[in-house]
């Protein structure tokens, strides 16, 4: 079973979806921002019921307790039942091949709807003349791999003819961890946007200390005047929770933004893919202004820990000389 949720569902709401795949699969596999995957064959035999209806079960789980319609493609593989789900009308409902049937329904649909061909590969098969994916079932594997490529043409190849031997593994949505701040008015002023930024970045990275995680990446959003929103993610070169790693970052992710008189009213910085702090290698530095501040973090977070997360804050403000 493979389930698509409204583009942009938030991160909450699409966790509580898996959740509710998980009450009818022991054996889910997240596929983010907003896909997942679902093996049924344990699953049916424990609830008594086909597929179709564990499918329909799901989307009204869904709909009832988080409002959210998703749309729900059953098949005998992993690619019959992906490209169902992108067959289904929005905005939900529930569409299962039959394994008899599957190449004459991939047959009359156009290759850019298998699941896997990209918009690319897809020309590039329109250019040769294939334009639906039974055409891309009758042309021999060997032209299909001259055409998108060693391994993706033997992959299309297959797919074309329903066949995917790849298993569904559980995979969790890695944990987050985000902090947010919303300013009483319109801004546009760079250096405020930047002195704010670095408060949620220290909030940020206290947070993760406390709780003994570190992050492999960092995601950064904006919202502006109007309800338009900006977000862009990054990897770090290694997970780390430290205030300088966390910032250098974030000031990257900002400056990729481009502000200039964009009014923002809110900000959003969401530490990704979190880690165990047990698991992170630390190296030996030589810098010895990094060990300082290292060691000045420690002593930060002695200092919160006793009188409150208040007691430090960073010197964001801004004096102006006369």
């Amino acid at each position: 079973m493979h389930v698509r949720c409204p583009d942009r569902l938030p991160e909450d709401a699409y966790r509580q979806v898996l959740e509710q795949m998980a009450e009818l699969s022991p054996v889910v596999q997240a596929l983010p921002p907003t896909a997942a995957l679902a093996e049924l064959k344990g699953a049916l035999r424990y609830h008594g019921a086909d597929a179709v209806r564990l499918g329909e079960m799901l989307r009204v789980r869904t709909i009832s307790r988080l409002g959210v319609d998703i749309r729900v493609g059953i098949g005998s593989s992993i690619t019959v039942a992906a490209t169902a789900s992108g067959q289904v009308p929005r905005p939900g409902g529930v569409l299962a091949v039959p394994p008899d049937r599957v190449t004459d329904w991939l047959g009359p649909l156009p290759v850019e709807a298998l699941h896997g061909i990209g918009p690319r590969q897809a020309q590039a098969l329109r250019d040769y003349g294939v334009h639906s994916v039974g055409l891309l079932a009758t042309v021999p594997p060997a032209t299909v791999q001259r055409l998108l490529g060693g391994r993706a043409g033997r992959q299309a190849a297959d797919r074309a003819r329903g066949v995917d031997p790849r298993p569904v593994f559980p995979r969790a949505l890695p944990a987050t961890a985000s902090v947010h701040r919303a300013f009483p008015r319109h801004t546009l002023d760079g250096a405020a946007v930047r002195a704010a930024l670095l408060d949620l970045v220290v909030t940020l990275a206290v947070q993760l200390r406390g709780g003994g995680r570190a992050a492999r990446g960092l995601t950064l959003a904006l919202r502006f005047a109007g309800g338009t929103t900006w977000e862009k993610s990054r990897r770090l070169p290694e997970a780390s929770a430290h205030d300088d790693d966390l910032r250098t970052m974030a000031y990257r992710l900002i400056d990729a933004a481009g502000l200039q008189r964009g009014r923002i009213t809110a900000i959003t910085l969401k530490a990704d893919d979190l880690v165990s702090a047990d698991q992170v290698a630390e190296q030996i530095s030589l810098d010895e202004v990094r060990e300082t501040r290292l060691v000045a973090e420690e002593v930060s977070d002695r200092i919160r820990a006793k009188f409150g997360p208040d007691a430090i804050r960073p010197a964001t403000t801004l004096l102006r000389v006369s």
